[in-house]
């Protein structure tokens, strides 16, 4: 992490921004930041107060509800003392408190509404509220209005350890190695290796390293150096003539000519030649020891010219790994091009990669003498002026020279929100966004924007194939998205550079639909730990990409699921002891369901309350 001090003649702050290794998208482009400074002197000279989430954001509700409960470890009534506990809803800023010496922990002022509760301390697997397997989603709380919940407890398993030893060649030790712990699972409509998340390991002086406070499961671990420093595409900011400007800075370590591939235990540069590790709960396992494969590393230079056929000074340039096999690795560096438009990266090892450039701007303004509103139309961002432009390259050990990457204005999409019904008030809690549907995750040209008095609306910055969301209040959901006329809802559409697209009508309703229910034993007897995976039952609907037609449902603490925002349409609902999360997106379980799913139909606005039976064989 890269920090800046900044100094004005009224305060010291510090501001960060960082682009985690590892689990970044695989564009590794951030978004549009808009922050709300407040500084705050005190008596030591300064301070501030960084609040959390985006200047604008809508006001959250308070109330006289209250919930509390103990952690505990799960392989004995132990207490876990200053474990954190946190707390999200859709009505309420994220919150967190510290376990006390009994395990005890309390949230009050809470309105009424639905709540997820997630705990974590070193050593031990982080769980939500009724989380009872590795990777299940936990359960929501419901809570009415003035409600107490005096025993949301939770129970936190003792993590699992996979140590070992990164060495080169020789079968020396390899100090400052990343060691990522990844598993197997479905993610964006396909199956790939992501890590574990926050399980990121660094060697020590002795090559040795040690991911902790891992669930049992089956694992893949690999191991990457990078030259010189981290490869993250940094956002640094200065001062300058009392505005802040910001600046993209590229990796700027001596270049090397020999380096070490990305590796996978037990020593080879497949992922599809890794041998997995199986690990149990609690367990230890050492000796995980592999080495580095030794590559030629390359060097790659280029000019980046824009569209006026200008050279683009400034511009960030990024080699992104293809994501094709799996997902999460370390991009080999970032550059930032010089006033002539050219760039160099180096120390590359080989692989294939899509090379990608983007302009940056900046915006800044004050208000008053003690709040500063920054906004940043960052990498990626899809702002106005912003061009973007990538090719595929291939690395095999030698340089590649003269690339020319020409970047292009986005595409402009225009539009209206229209309403079934009645309109709101204020669409001020409103936004359109665009969302990628590339598989491989390596598209940048994403852009949202704000609603106009007449729900109209204009998105900039767009490329390849995307799909058209709003971010609603409560008690709103999309109903349809249109482009001349043509659904385009579920599939989306293909933007080109430089296009000006008209058309676009999104319809918001306020009937929303539901599915709710209870699940029951085989005695029929009720039941409150489960998993109810609801699908279309049209098997083309499950391989729509972030299909909204696939739901998995765990209950709440009363053993009652709820599925809101379902499309109309026919339905399969079955009841299963246990689907880790996110795997209930993979078509081949979802066939295997098919023959056991009890049918039922949702219509717009409609309701529906099914009684389930546990299905233990599919």
């Amino acid at each position: 992490m890269r920090t800046h001090m900044l100094s004005s003649s009224l305060t010291t702050f510090v501001v960060a921004a960082v682009l985690t290794p590892g689990l970044a998208p695989a564009s590794a482009f951030a978004q549009v930041v808009e922050q709300t400074i407040r500084v705050v002197p005190d008596a030591g000279g300064g301070g501030i107060q960084l609040p959390f989430g985006p200047a604008g954001q809508r006001q959250f509700k308070s109330g006289s509800g209250r919930i509390r409960g103990r952690v505990m470890a799960n392989d004995a009534a132990v207490p876990i003392r200053r474990a954190q506990v946190r707390i999200t809803g859709p009505d309420i800023a994220p919150k967190a408190a510290l376990t006390d010496a009994e395990g005890r922990f309390e949230f009050r002022d809470l309105p009424a509404g639905r709540f997820t509760l997630q705990a974590s301390k070193t050593g031990f697997v982080t769980v939500q509220y009724g989380q009872t397997r590795p990777f299940e989603q936990g359960k929501a709380i419901e809570l009415a209005d003035k409600q107490a919940l005096d025993n949301a407890d939770i129970a936190m398993p003792r993590g699992g350890v996979i140590s070992g030893r990164i060495a080169d060649e020789f079968g020396d030790a390899v100090p400052d190695a990343s060691v990522t712990a990844m598993r197997l699972t479905w993610t964006n409509g396909r199956r790939r290796l992501v890590p574990s998340p926050g399980r990121i390991a660094q060697t020590n002086d002795l090559g040795q390293f040690r991911i902790f406070g891992l669930p049992p499961g089956d694992y893949y671990v690999s191991a990457s150096l990078r030259a010189g420093n981290n490869p993250l595409l940094d956002l640094e900011l200065g001062m300058a003539n009392g505005t802040f400007t910001t600046g993209v800075l590229g990796a700027a370590a001596p270049e090397q000519r020999s380096g070490y591939a990305s590796t996978y235990y037990p020593g080879t540069p497949n992922a599809a030649d890794a041998q997995k590790i199986a690990l149990g709960a609690g367990q230890e396992l050492a000796g995980a020891d592999f080495p580095l494969l030794p590559v030629r590393l390359a060097k790659v230079t280029g000019l980046v010219v824009g569209s006026d056929g200008k050279p683009v000074e400034g511009a960030a340039v990024l080699l992104v790994p293809s994501q094709r096999d799996l997902a999460g690795l370390l991009a080999p560096g970032t550059a930032r091009t010089a006033r002539d438009g050219s760039f160099t990266l180096g120390s590359v090892p080989p692989g294939d990669y899509t090379l990608q450039a983007r302009s940056v701007q900046t915006i800044t303004s004050t208000q008053g003498d003690s709040v500063m509103v920054f906004r940043a139309t960052a990498i990626g961002a899809g702002g106005a002026e912003a061009e973007f432009g990538s090719t595929p390259v291939s690395i095999g050990g030698d340089d590649i020279q003269n690339l020319i990457l020409v970047t292009s204005k986005g595409a402009t999409a225009t539009g209206r929100v229209i309403f079934d019904g009645p309109a709101p008030a204020s669409l001020a809690g409103f936004r359109v966004s665009s969302v990628g549907v590339d598989p491989d995750g390596a598209a940048p040209g994403g852009a949202a924007a704000s609603l106009k008095e007449d729900g109209a609306f204009e998105l900039k910055g767009l490329a390849g194939p995307r799909l058209v969301r709003v971010a609603t209040p409560p008690g709103w959901t999309v109903k349809s998205v249109k482009l001349n006329g043509i659904d385009i809802t579920d599939t989306g559409a293909e933007f080109k550079p430089g296009d000006s697209v008209g058309g676009l009508e999104v319809e918001l309703t306020q009937r929303v639909s539901s599915v709710s229910g209870t699940v029951s034993g085989a005695d029929g007897s009720p039941l409150k730990d489960y998993t109810v995976v609801l699908f279309a039952e049209s098997p083309e609907l499950w391989r729509m990409p972030m299909s909204r037609w696939v739901h998995g449902a765990r209950p709440d603490q009363e053993g009652r699921f709820r599925v809101p925002n379902l499309p109309a349409g026919a339905y399969l609902a079955v009841a299963v002891e246990y689907v880790p999360q996110g795997e209930w997106g993979d078509p081949d379980l979802l066939d295997r369901l098919r023959s056991k799913g009890k049918r039922f139909t949702v219509s717009d606005g409609g309701s529906q309350t099914l009684d389930l039976r546990l299905t233990r064989e599919y």
